[in-house]
């Protein structure tokens, strides 16, 4: 099995949903390990593309599939399937993992609105954890050599691996004591 960090190890399995996206061209080794951290029974959200998606639709055959074909035709479909995507896991509460094949496009930002996650800057990967971020998802990047960009907020967790913790809720007082 790959030596992930143990935050990502932690993050992982136990998160109470767990939505996959990446590049369609090629699922990185990490992925099996990855998928055997996701307890027996947690919601599985993927979409329909190839590479990283078909990997985590072989690994997890119940997992949730967003089909393209089922928000139309076009490149606005692939955008809604993937805005789909993203809200599942927000709504089950759980932990985006991404797998990007190339470095974050120029201008992208996360961002709340689909339309400005989706703004078509050339990497579905991005645009999704875009929004993830911009909604406020606890995220996981396995990107290997790709750093994401610094105003995002993502801290380094070794090993190529990135995590941005969700946002504390306005009003919350954050204690040093449990």
């Amino acid at each position: 099995m790959a030596c992930l960090p143990d935050r990502v190890r932690s993050l992982v399995s136990s998160a109470p949903a767990v939505g996959f996206s990446g590049s369609r061209s090629y699922a990185p080794p990490v992925c099996a390990a990855v998928a055997t951290l996701v307890p027996a029974g947690v919601p599985v959200f993927v979409g329909c593309a190839a590479g990283v998606d078909a990997a985590f639709r072989g690994f997890f055959p119940s997992a949730r599939v967003f089909s393209v074909a089922s928000f139309g035709s076009g490149r606005g479909a692939f955008a809604a399937r993937s805005v789909a995507v993203v809200r599942a896991v927000q709504s089950a509460g759980g932990v985006w993992v991404s797998f990007p094949s190339g470095a974050c496009p120029s201008g992208l930002a996360p961002s709340a609105s689909s339309s400005r996650a989706f703004c078509g800057a050339g990497s579905g990967t991005w645009a999704s954890l875009s929004f993830a971020v911009g909604l406020g998802l606890p995220c996981l990047l396995g990107a290997g050599e790709f750093e994401p960009p610094a105003v995002w907020g993502f801290v380094s967790l070794g090993r190529g691996w990135w995590f941005r913790s969700a946002p504390v809720p306005a009003g919350v007082q954050l204690s040093l004591f449990s």
